[in-house]
């Protein structure tokens, strides 16, 4: 098992799906890959994202070294599938907060919130917060449903200073072919990001203006 998961590593996959029905059997090769601490870049309803499954303390690590960082000083957003999801990472919500919420997701919104105790057991360091997303893409749903579990989030930036964010899934996947196990094609991403909401004060803020308008 250890030398199958080493050989995908060095070896990435890419793998094309359709961005509105994935194939199942596609499907099943990103969820088995994720299951056994797999790291994998996929579409969302802004811009490409590499993930791992949440509980993934190797899959964690393993992105941080990536992105050549410390776990701990990196922004990861948690990708929820639907709000029952949100539950898992944060602290109670205010009913103003969680109209907001539905009124807004799935959407492309980061929504900054006070993390419960389960988050600190994932990341490094005592995490207060929380960003989480639900992404309105159909791939990222798919993953997220099939796999019952949220994924750890973290964009993918561009060399360039100028163009911020890869929107190529060939250009992505030559870049990060010996880092990650896989890439999914679900065509040309966004290079908009998402807008950030830090929910955590007594007044909902915008802090980043990005896609989308939310609705307060």
């Amino acid at each position: 098992m250890y030398l199958a998961a080493l050989f995908i590593y060095i070896n990435a996959m890419l793998v094309t799906l359709h961005p509105k029905n994935p194939n199942p059997r596609d499907l099943k090769k990103v969820l088995s890959l994720l299951d056994n601490d797999g790291v994998i870049i996929i579409p969302t309803d802004t811009i490409y994202a590499m993930v791992c499954r949440m509980d993934s303390k190797k899959g964690i690590e393993r992105m941080s070294k990536i992105m050549g960082k410390k776990s701990e000083k990196v922004f990861y957003s948690i990708l929820c599938s639907d709000l029952s999801n949100i539950s898992d990472v944060t602290a109670a919500i205010d009913k103003n907060i969680f109209r907001m919420l539905k009124n807004n997701l799935p959407g492309p919104f980061t929504f900054i919130l006070k993390a419960n105790n389960q988050v600190s057991k994932y990341f490094a360091g005592n995490r207060k917060t929380v960003g989480v997303r639900v992404p309105e893409n159909a791939i990222a749903q798919a993953i997220m449903k099939e796999l019952g579990a949220p994924l750890v989030a973290s964009t993918i930036h561009h060399d360039d200073e100028i163009i911020e964010y890869m929107t190529d899934p060939q250009e992505i996947f030559e870049k990060f072919e010996h880092q990650v196990d896989l890439v999914i094609d679900g065509g040309a991403g966004g290079n908009i990001p998402s807008t950030i909401i830090d929910c955590t004060g007594d007044n909902p803020e915008i802090i980043r203006e990005g896609k989308g308008i939310v609705n307060f």
